[in-house]
């Protein structure tokens, strides 16, 4: 029997616009409570949550084989038993393993020059008897001798801290309810924590003294704007301390010294509505990453203590100057320029710059890390993937320019990169703007618009979509399935105006932009209406229930991960975590008519029409403090009164998950062979 969920009609207002909401009950005012606590769930909403899963599982028992062959084929592209390359620290290096048994990583470390492997956290023990086992952060004091780490075990994001001597393994302190980030203070007395107000942002910045009581904790930092959130971390020079509090657009740096005898916070700049910034201290200089005077950013320099600063990295049209990482002789810094990144090396004597070249495909994800703590060194790893090109990491000297390859992700069942074929496409939107389209697909499959294609979007907060390589999609690639991301406006790709084009009374841009590139690749011959599997997550799930309601014909179905297709709703309620700080990202529908009536015109709950829809899964958690769970299952509702088509609508609840669904390798995998077996029977590739 296909589930139903009881209404129970609510007349809502705004803006003297009066509606109807069937389903609004469903939403609890407890919410944060239930996040703590699933038990407090209302057990009518938990029975529904419960029919919708049997739903789904009967109708998708007819893939429970092909989803254990999808789970054997992505587990076989993982090299289970490997070791990533160790950080030199001051006396150790540093060091993570995975085992083919276990489900977690251990953490390790050995003197550096010595033989003997010590364990410091093993992920396996930790999450043994948890259903859900999340670390927020996990770092070691400057004397090596304490283990702080965060834990999450419910997926509402409340973490508790743990502080454990690596020496005997035993836990010394414990703080609950936090949200999960740590900073040791150098003299490793103590140690910087955030804490949540009673809306879950975090908002106040703790500091921990080893051997005291929580409730002697000293309030560092609190930030008064609800729609900021502030963190803490250290500059490069390892003398400043660093509080960031900020939004979407706008940010503020406090600093204080670390041979202070009372830490007192100190503004550096103050905020400047749409100003973003972000500062860090080396040599003797202050460097500010920052969008002033500069649409797409610079970096600017001075020497501590005196304002003077000047262009170091001066702003350029079309070039999305990016952040910078110090070593004694060196600057390494990225920009984004055509939806692509690179890295580039300054010598600081000569002030001299060049490109890093990684590799001769066009299409990559490079990326750049320290190789040790000391940064005395010339040498640092650079390395790249590309969707059909596994990661590659190399050694490399910066001032002899040699390389050498120190590391390869290994594809345990095999992997011949000549067997794929990557192509980076340009398509006119509606407006005429140029929608960069990543698409990748095995070489013998035939461009004759006869494949079904998956098409990817998310286009929201600035965050870029690079060409990675996964290994998991080619278990649809090597079906005939053509992978392709579209760049849609509402990321940066193209810089800040990209952003700009694709949020606030912009947003519907990023709707067009998918719509335009799906009816592109049909008349590209890359595939054709009805063959088109949409997928988006989060923002993305917004992207493509937009979509789908303004042009369903072009899809054979779509799987919305954790979706945010309730927004107008979720807009609206400001004690919700997230909707204070997204309302120069979404716009302000309760505060102003105009956003009301352009959130409401796209909303992808609110225009549910009758008419026919694709295939579609959604899939939700019931502690996802982001998107809470009744924002999907009121969706899918809904959907049920009013499509007029006989295809699939599954809804999927993980009852003991969060945002990112279930944790652990097998958990993770299962979901992704899942979501692969929907899209594979709804294209009859089973």
């Amino acid at each position: 029997m296909i589930p139903r969920l009881k209404k129970q009609p609510e007349k809502k207002t705004c803006h003297s616009y009066t509606w109807v909401d069937e389903y609004s009950w469903i939403h609890q005012d407890n919410c944060l409570e239930i996040l703590r606590d699933t038990s407090k769930l209302n057990p009518e909403v938990r029975k529904y949550l419960e029919d919708e899963n049997a739903y789904t599982k009967k109708n998708m028992k007819d893939t429970e084989d092909l989803q254990k062959k999808l789970f054997k084929e992505i587990e076989g592209r993982i090299k289970l038993d490997d070791e990533s390359l160790p950080y030199k620290d001051k006396r150790y290096e540093y060091f993570t393993r995975t085992t083919s048994k276990g489900n977690y990583s251990k953490k390790l470390r050995r003197k550096i020059g010595g033989n003997k492997i010590e364990c410091y956290f093993d992920g396996d023990v930790e999450a043994k008897g948890k259903k859900f086992f999340s670390t927020g952060d996990l770092t070691v004091s400057y004397n090596d001798e304490f283990l702080a780490f965060s834990v999450d075990d419910k997926g509402g994001e409340y973490f508790t801290i743990y502080i454990r001597k690596i020496s005997d393994n035993k836990i010394i302190e414990k703080i609950e309810d936090t949200a999960g980030g740590i900073v040791w203070a150098y003299d490793d007395k103590s140690f910087f924590y955030r804490r949540h107000d009673s809306q879950k942002r975090p908002r106040q910045i703790f500091q921990h003294k080893l051997g005291t009581p929580v409730s002697e904790d000293k309030l560092i930092f609190e930030e008064k704007e609800e729609s900021f959130t502030c963190s803490i971390d250290t500059t490069s020079c390892e003398q400043y301390y660093l509080i960031e509090t900020g939004e979407h657009t706008t940010s503020e740096v406090f600093y204080f010294n670390k041979d202070e005898k009372d830490f007192i916070p100190k503004l550096f700049i103050k905020r400047e509505q749409g100003i973003l910034y972000t500062i860090d201290s080396f040599n003797g200089h202050w460097y500010m990453h920052t969008n002033k005077d500069a649409e797409d950013f610079k970096i600017m320099k001075c020497k501590n203590g005196k304002n003077d600063w000047k262009d170091f990295i001066p702003a350029r049209n079309g070039v999305l100057v990016g952040g910078f990482t110090f070593l004694k002789d060196w600057i390494v810094r990225t920009e984004v320029s055509d939806a692509l990144q690179k890295v580039f090396v300054r010598d600081i004597k000569t002030n001299k710059e060049e490109q890093i070249i990684f590799t001769e495909e066009k299409v990559i994800s490079p990326n750049i890390s320290l190789m040790q703590k000391d940064k005395n060194t010339d040498l640092i790893r650079i390395g790249y993937e590309s969707p059909k090109t596994p990661a590659r990491t190399f050694e490399y000297n910066l001032r002899t320019k040699e390389k050498k390859l120190v590391k390869e992700q290994v594809v345990p069942s095999g992997h011949k990169r000549d067997d794929y074929l990557v192509e980076r496409l340009n398509c006119p939107s509606h407006d005429g703007r140029q929608i960069p389209i990543t698409i990748t697909y095995h070489k013998n499959t035939k461009l004759d618009g006869n494949a079904n294609l998956l098409l990817y979007g998310y286009g929201s907060y600035g965050s870029m979509q690079v060409p990675s390589f996964s290994s998991s999609r080619l278990s649809l690639i090597n079906r005939d399935v053509i992978w392709a991301t579209c760049h849609v406006r509402g990321g940066m790709e193209r810089g800040m105006k990209w952003w700009k084009e694709g949020k606030m009374l912009n947003k519907k841009n990023t709707f067009e932009d998918f719509i335009s590139c799906a009816k592109f690749l049909i008349k590209k011959k890359y595939t054709s209406e009805k063959k088109i599997i949409a997928y988006g997550g989060s923002a993305g799930g917004l992207l493509i229930g937009s979509v789908i309601n303004k042009k369903p014909e072009l899809f054979l179905s779509a799987i919305l991960a954790v979706p945010f297709v309730d927004n107008l709703t979720t807009n609206m309620d400001h004690s919700l975590p997230l909707s204070k700080g997204e309302l120069l990202e979404f716009a302000d529908a309760r505060g102003n008519k105009e956003h009301f009536e352009y959130i409401r015109s796209y909303a992808p709950y609110d225009n549910i029409e009758k008419k026919d829809y694709p295939h579609i899964l959604i899939t939700t958690s019931l502690s996802d403090s982001r998107v809470l769970f009744d924002e999907p299952t009121k969706y899918c509702a809904k959907l049920r009164d009013y499509k007029t088509d006989s295809n699939l609508l599954l809804l999927k609840c993980e009852m003991e998950a969060g945002h990112g669904s279930r944790t652990g390798r097998k958990n993770i995998i299962e979901d992704v062979a899942f979501d692969y077996a929907f899209a594979l029977k709804t294209a009859n590739k089973t």
